[in-house]
């Protein structure tokens, strides 16, 4: 069985991941990329789907794990019978550089260690054939070949590899495993550790570059770091998390791929990492951006692959049994074909926030922008699938109307602070106000429920909606107004579990499945947001502490959290719960005392239709 979820640590190269148990089995690995197949699979299965164990063959008494300060490069110690070893786990940065490394360092006694490699590539249904030519074993499964290199006495048979290492105190044995198309010739081996002294230089590097300063310095740097993990360098584009399959309930059915990059992620990435003073990672996320909507707006879609891929067919592994037995186990992910009418808000959105920022108007960004506004004119008017990807049938859902009416409003700002007189955006103002104002007294009538004072789910809807929280945040309505204050009041009544936020109730919303899940831990941050912007202080920073204590030993935060249980549940570790960390973190700090966008004068005054 795989190790509780929270018990993974998370190392990549920025442009592929694993994760590693605390005690020491490396249960998923996708190379060359984030979206491969994975070659180690035992997080959604058994041993015997993939896994390179690395394990004190004597009774171990503690362990300790962290990261290198300012990296990714994982640390864990093991106390046990006879003395005490490390194993650094990381993977080297650098084009070309599909590995990972792992050292068993000895820091006392004498400790003997099984190393055991099972590899099964595609998802843990391909068994490879193992070589050993000129000393190093090679594994392969057409068209991938993996090469294990190492000084440690190994040997194998027609399913996997097994040795068992002796390490004394101030010894060293190095594994290098490296990926490469079997139709290829293997790369020359690196020299292990050269490879963690330039590896730890480079993460030092771009860590130090933080400019983060805010009283929760420590909890932003890491999130950044992790962040940065995420990111695939060749694009610039950030998948949601590096796993596929992790559940929204154990035993459920709830369980997706997150490898891709959600356009709903590109304002709070885009002011996360211009946060951090990481330009540059901020500009080639919006050229992504840019790239990933290119062409006709009404062919836009909520997520892309990590190179911009649209097609993202969804299928299932019907031999893999899932995480503690969750399935099925989905790979791809059928959402990208809905149509979710938040996202052109979202687009919108981090354009302007990146000219609000300082970064520099991207060529042609003109022509992709005034189509978009050309589509949503109309479109808003359209039931879509809403924010939460259900799978329940379109509705008139009020969050989207409300990012309908972000994209209006931002692309009126972006006339109004960063164009000139007679610039065709100016021309269109009058135009993009009389929107703004219908689409705002639209979402009033009918998305406010008087009896529940409150906004709900969608249009003459009593449910409700975590994603109603944001409301002061976008500026569609003040902190102060009666309505937001009653919204938060029903959401607190109604959408919360032992004191974390539910993202809505399944046993009141068709989202097409069956069961139910935990507490949307970005959803919970939304509700920190929503209670300092309403001058609630004290419970804003009670909240955020709950919050952080969710993380594990590594500073690593889930998409979700089950109160009964004790656990984090979903894909691990999660971009959308690291971004909303840091943005409450911010508002916290006093880097944003109130919400990023200034209310529209003219919404402030409008009044529910009796």
């Amino acid at each position: 069985m795989p190790s509780r979820i929270e018990h993974y640590g998370f190392i990549g190269n920025l442009h592929g991941s694993a994760l590693v148990s605390r005690d020491g089995s490396m249960d998923w690995l996708c190379l060359p990329r984030f979206d491969s197949a994975s070659c180690l699979t035992a997080l959604l299965g058994r041993d015997d789907h993939g896994c390179w164990a690395l394990h004190p063959a004597v009774e171990v008494r503690t362990i300790q794990r962290r990261y290198r300060p300012g990296t990714l490069i994982l640390e864990s110690d093991y106390g046990c019978d006879g003395g005490a070893i490390r194993i650094i786990d990381f993977m080297p940065l650098g084009e070309g550089k599909h590995t990972v490394i792992r050292i068993i360092e000895g820091l006392e006694g004498t400790v003997q260690v099984d190393a055991e490699l099972f590899v099964r590539f595609g998802y843990g249904g391909s068994t490879p054939w193992i070589t050993k030519p000129d000393g190093e074993i090679q594994l392969t499964t057409a068209p991938d070949t993996l090469v294990l290199r190492s000084t440690a006495p190994l040997d194998f048979n027609d399913k996997d590899v097994r040795g068992l290492v002796t390490v004394r105190k101030g010894e060293r044995v190095a594994f290098e495993l490296t990926w490469h198309p079997s139709s290829q010739a293997a790369p020359p081996p690196l020299d292990p550790v050269q490879e963690l002294a330039a590896t730890e230089r480079m993460w030092k590097e771009w860590s130090g570059r933080s400019k983060y300063q805010g009283a929760y310095k420590d909890l932003v740097d890491r999130s950044l770091i992790t962040l940065k993990g995420m990111i695939y360098a060749p694009s610039g584009g950030i998948v949601a998390a590096p796993t596929a399959g992790l559940p929204e309930e154990i035993g459920g059915v709830r369980n997706w791929d997150y490898r891709f990059c959600w356009l709903r992620d590109a304002t709070l990435t885009l002011n996360a990492l211009m946060l951090g003073g990481y330009v540059d990672e901020a500009r080639a996320w919006r050229e992504w951006l840019l790239n990933a909507i290119a062409g006709a707006p009404e062919e836009l879609q909520i997520m892309y692959g990590v190179d911009g891929e649209r097609r993202l067919t969804e299928f299932e592994i019907p031999y893999l049994p899932g995480y503690e037995e969750s399935r099925p186990v989905r790979i791809g992910n059928a959402a990208s074909e809905q149509f979710q009418l938040d996202v052109y808000g979202e687009v919108i959105e981090a354009l302007y926030e990146a000219r609000r920022l300082g970064v520099p108007e991207a060529r042609f960004v003109r022509g992709p922008a005034n189509r978009l506004m050309e589509f949503i004119s109309t479109a808003w008017q359209k039931p879509d699938d809403g924010i939460w990807e259900v799978r329940g049938g379109r509705r008139h859902f009020v969050h989207s109307k409300v990012m309908a009416w972000v994209a209006v409003d931002r692309a009126i700002r972006i006339a109004e602070e960063f164009t000139v007189d007679g610039d065709k955006m100016r021309e269109l103002l009058p135009r993009y106000r009389a929107l703004r104002s219908r689409i705002h007294r639209d979402v009033c009538e009918h998305g406010f429920d008087r009896q529940q004072n409150s906004f709900t789910q969608a249009y003459n809807s009593p449910a409700l909606d975590a994603s109603l929280l944001l409301m002061p945040a976008l500026g569609f309505l003040p902190p102060a107004d009666p309505r937001v204050m009653g919204t938060i009041s029903a959401i607190e009544r109604k959408l919360t579990k032992d004191g974390f936020v539910l993202r809505y109730q399944t046993e009141h919303t068709n989202d097409g499945l069956a069961g139910s899940e935990g507490a949307f831990l970005a959803c919970s941050f939304w509700l920190v947001d929503a209670y300092a912007y309403t001058g609630r202080r004290r419970q804003a920073e009670e909240l955020f502490g709950r919050l952080v204590s969710l993380q594990n030993d590594l500073g690593l935060l889930s998409e979700e959290y089950e109160p009964r249980s004790g656990r984090l549940i979903g894909n691990f570790p999660q971009a959308f719960s690291h971004l909303a960390l840091i943005h409450s973190a911010t508002v916290l700090s006093g880097a944003e005392a109130t919400p990023r966008a200034k209310v529209d004068g003219t919404a402030q005054h409008q009044q529910p239709a009796p």
